[in-house]
């Protein structure tokens, strides 16, 4: 196997600066987070923003480009590298959504674009459209995975199961975002994947 190149000062002054930004588009939104607010918060300048991002949109795309291809990678990685059943990795893509959103900006920065792209930016809310399609496929595929394996009924409409799934992922990630001290986000998820998973075999 041929070594992998190592990312040039270039790539990791990108990376950085992305890092800085995500951490600005998750806290005051896209439209209250300015190329001088993002600048302030990782010690450069304007200039050094510019050398890397043509403007604020750029740097918005290649960030969420990036963190929700990172999150699939993740997902899909870890579903490839076990023997587990359909309920199983139901449970671990719940698993890795509580990682992310409780040890790092990533989902936060995520859902906090996705709400506010609705009315605001439809090429961001089109890309946000696109990733979702993507999220929920894959929920259906693991759910007829089920199916075909006699784990879960055959009568289950796939299609809705993955939307009640991923509604209920995304509304417990906002409900624990505005008040993380009194939301227990993973017991939270962990009784729906109980309940759900007992209607999916029902």
């Amino acid at each position: 196997m041929q070594a992998e190149a190592k990312p040039s000062r270039g790539d990791t002054a990108r990376r950085e600066l992305m890092k800085f930004a995500i951490d600005c588009f998750a806290r005051y939104g896209y439209q209250a987070t300015s190329i001088d607010r993002i600048a302030k918060a990782a010690g450069v300048t304007k200039g050094a923003l510019y050398y890397h991002f043509k403007d604020k949109e750029d740097l918005l795309f290649e960030a969420v480009r990036n963190r929700v291809g990172q999150f699939e990678r993740v997902v899909v990685g870890e579903m490839a590298s076990h023997g587990r059943d359909a309920a199983e990795n139901l449970r671990e893509v719940a698993r890795t959504c509580i990682e992310h959103a409780t040890r790092s900006n990533h989902r936060r920065f995520i859902v906090t674009l996705m709400v506010e792209a609705l009315d605001s930016n439809e090429r961001l809310s089109q890309q946000f459209r696109t990733m979702m399609n993507r999220f929920r496929q894959y929920l259906i595929d693991i759910i007829d995975a089920g199916k075909r394996s006699g784990r879960f009924s055959a009568g289950i409409d796939s299609a809705v199961a993955a939307q009640v799934y991923a509604a209920t992922v995304m509304g417990a990630e906002i409900q624990y975002y505005q008040d993380p001290e009194n939301v227990d986000l993973p017991r939270i998820l962990e009784t729906f994947l109980d309940q759900f998973i007992r209607f999916l075999s029902a």
